[in-house]
């Protein structure tokens, strides 16, 4: 089925929501400049023309964090963006304005004022009689909306363009923003890595410690009764042997908790096979030519998938998920989408937070889309070109 009618509509929608709000904007900045020009009314103004471009035009934002704005920039933005607002703001006005006025008055000619022009505020035909209405008053309808539709997304575009474009950051400023989001995520990974640790010694000494404890004092009694009761010795026998699979057992949910065997054995496509076969929400799974990944890669590749497939199941009542796995250049690309109620909330301890724990410490990205209802997709980024 073709979708581009729709998503034209869809991106005529936007674009004219994007003028007339920045037609709006630009009034505000004409009559409210002196409150403009206080430094924090000037930085949050910046910003947020900036987060409407980059919403637009769907490109990646600076990142978690205050966005900093240099000053010269933002006076730059004051004068551009009221211009520039000015002007294709009242253009999509004039147009879809018009084109929606005349769909009204063009049908209601009889109930106006004789020689009424369609479109009521603008200079269009006479109405005076349902041939004019019919034809030339529905042509011109016709013909504005065809202009609204052809020209607002290109000027919506272009105008959020120059937004980004004047608002960018400075080298220095780019710089300044790794740094901080490198010791962000620095200090994350460490405290991600030590109460890693911390579970993972809790687990062997409640768990593994202890069943080979019980071996060893089974297998002390067994030797002290080995001459005088038999019976009594086999049953230990038996006990230590089911102690200790237990704690194999145990012992392998740890080793596979740090790095599963199955991604060394057979790789990240197959790991990913074994996670959906194994999951309670029907999985698809989708791989595509990846090269050599770094294991760390890898690991939090799969560690996110679970997570997600996880949470999918048990928080969001998914029926089915699908997984994507790309690599474009020296950056690895997981996507989990399901079907579930959507909503997920980091907040609330959901695996999120671990997946964005893990991501970080490689300097990737993690995005979260879960509107209430659904559906819900995680994607993660990472650079695996090391």
């Amino acid at each position: 089925m073709n979708h581009g009618g729709g998503s034209r509509a869809s991106a005529t929608g936007r674009g004219l929501g994007y003028l007339l709000g920045s037609l709006a904007a630009a009034l505000v900045a004409v009559f409210a400049l002196p409150v403009l020009v206080v430094p924090s009314m000037a930085r949050a103004w910046a910003g947020w023309h900036r987060g409407r471009a980059e919403r637009l035009l769907r490109s990646p934002g600076p990142g978690p964090g205050p966005v900093r704005i240099g000053g010269r920039r933002i006076v730059g933005w004051l004068g551009a963006g009221t211009v520039s607002g000015l002007a294709f703001g009242l253009v999509a006005l004039v147009l879809a304005g018009n084109a929606v006025a005349t769909a009204v008055t063009v049908p209601l000619w009889w109930a106006l004022p004789a020689g009424t022009p369609a479109g009521g505020f603008a200079a269009g035909v006479p109405l005076d009689g349902w041939g004019t209405a019919l034809t030339l008053g529905v042509l011109q309808a016709l013909v504005l909306a065809a202009l609204t539709y052809l020209l607002v997304p290109p000027m919506a575009r272009l105008q959020a363009r120059l937004c980004v474009a004047v608002l960018a950051p400075s080298a220095a400023e780019r710089l300044a923003r790794r740094v901080e989001t490198l010791t962000r995520t620095r200090a994350g990974a460490v405290a991600a890595h030590g109460a890693e640790l911390r579970r993972i010694e809790r687990d062997l000494h409640d768990g593994t410690q202890a069943r080979l404890v019980a071996v060893s004092v089974r297998l002390g009694v067994a030797r002290e009764l080995l001459a005088e009761d038999p019976d009594a010795v086999a049953r230990l026998l038996a006990e230590a042997q089911e102690v200790t699979e237990a704690a194999m057992a145990e012992l392998r949910a740890v080793i596979r908790s740090i790095y599963p065997p199955i991604l060394a054995d057979r790789g990240l496509a197959e790991a990913l096979a074994a996670l959906a076969s194994a999951s309670a929400v029907e999985t698809s799974v989708e791989v595509g030519p990846l090269g050599t990944v770094p294991a760390a890669v890898e690991a939090a590749a799969y560690f996110a998938v679970a997570e997600a497939l996880t949470n999918a199941a048990r928080h969001g009542r998914a029926g089915r998920a699908g997984v994507r796995v790309a690599r474009a250049g020296d950056r690895l690309s997981v996507e989990v989408t399901d079907d579930g109620i959507g909503g997920a909330d980091e907040s609330l301890g959901t695996g999120i937070a671990g997946i964005r724990h893990r991501v970080l410490a490689l300097d990737g990205t993690v995005r979260v889309h879960s509107p209430a209802g659904g559906p819900t997709t995680v994607t993660v980024g990472v650079p695996c070109g090391w």
